[in-house]
């Protein structure tokens, strides 16, 4: 296994920059993810990695070596792509014993063969084996697919988005399953996806990129708990983080919007400083003796929990309360927050006033 480092990478194609002066640093064995939307940059950082494409400026570092010059094969990590690159025509063992039959592997057929039932047992595709790759479900090509880059025994699994293609419940078994296999192989995974569910659920370590620019890197807590930034702040969380302005005055928070004075507990900021104030759903809270008062806009029922949409004079805050819980659209309802939840940022640019 090996550790990976990005050093000042840029990169642009014609006139749109995709990669800016990025720094990254993945420790060997570790599950690191790489979180952002189309057009953010992260199937070129794999790219780099994998040495597919050449960085404009900076330095790939591959177990402390520079590995800028090497091609894809001297590197000697795997992609795993959203598309399963499977030879339909051959069976799941033709497809798993494929990578291993090129002169550089220089295996025995006892040696493919091990490997390649050691793979199906771990990814429990055992029975598949004689089975042709065209008549797999998706979920039986991907777990195909994973199976050739663990047979090659690289130094670097890397995945781009390689469940974004399947269905909801599949996906749901397959993000558990990778994870296990992470564990199960001690292995350096990176994996890009554009699924905050993934990020949080899998990472050991997250990398938000938004445009090509990487924002924060950070524990998944870290993530969630510490946002750097706004953009941050509602990359995770579902709902996202409410973001209501307003300004602190005398060690509260007056909204903008029907003039609400909310408590906080450890103000950020000076008094009369205008503020962006950050609250995630789950600590807002509908009580009778809240300070604040809005209309129920909209509910979403989520078996256990509901999620509130409050219309605050054309502002919309999401609350998240138990299911239990009986209101109607159109109810007028009081609601306040956890104050030592709170969050500030600079309304001008977005940044967390705790963290500059």
């Amino acid at each position: 296994m090996a550790d990976i480092a990005l050093q000042g990478i840029s990169k642009k194609f014609g006139p749109n920059t995709a990669m800016r002066n990025v720094d990254i640093d993945v420790k060997d064995g570790e599950f690191f993810v790489l979180l952002g939307q189309t057009g953010a940059g992260k199937t070129t950082t794999l790219r780099i990695i994998a040495g597919l494409e050449k960085p404009d400026a900076g330095t790939v570092m591959i177990e402390g070596q520079d590995a800028t010059a090497w091609n894809a094969a001297e590197r000697d990590v795997a992609l795993v792509l959203q598309q399963y690159s499977l030879y339909p025509r051959l069976t799941v063992r033709g497809n798993l014993e494929f990578p291993l039959k090129s002169r550089t592997h220089n295996l025995t057929a006892d040696e493919i063969k091990e490997r390649v039932e050691r793979a199906a047992e771990t990814l429990q595709i055992t029975p598949l084996l004689d089975r042709k790759v065209e008549k797999l479900s998706g979920g039986e090509m991907q777990r195909v697919s994973i199976g050739r880059a663990i047979v090659r025994k690289p130094r670097v699994f890397l995945m781009d988005e390689p469940l974004s293609a399947l269905d909801a419940n599949l996906r749901d078994v397959l993000r558990v399953e990778l994870k296990k296999l992470h564990q199960e192989l001690g292995a350096t995974f990176v994996f890009v996806t554009h699924d905050q569910v993934e990020a949080m659920s899998m990472g050991d370590k997250i990398g938000v990129l938004d445009r090509g620019k990487l924002l924060q890197v950070g524990t998944p807590n870290d993530i969630y708990a510490k946002p750097i930034n706004t953009f941050v702040a509602r990359s995770v969380g579902t709902p996202p983080m409410n973001l209501i302005d307003g300004m602190i005055k005398a060690g509260t928070a007056v909204l903008d919007v029907g003039g609400h004075a909310l408590p906080l507990a450890n103000p950020v900021g000076s008094d009369g400083q205008k503020i962006r104030f950050g609250i995630r759903p789950e600590d807002v809270v509908i009580a009778a003796d809240a300070p604040a008062e809005a209309k129920v806009f909209d509910i979403e029922n989520h078996g256990v929990i509901k999620i509130l949409t409050l219309d605050l004079g054309g502002v919309h805050v999401h609350a998240t309360v138990s299911a239990q819980m009986k209101i109607s659209i159109d109810d007028t309802v009081r609601f306040g927050w956890k104050p030592e939840k709170v969050l500030y940022f600079d309304p001008a640019n977005g940044r967390n006033l705790a963290l500059t």
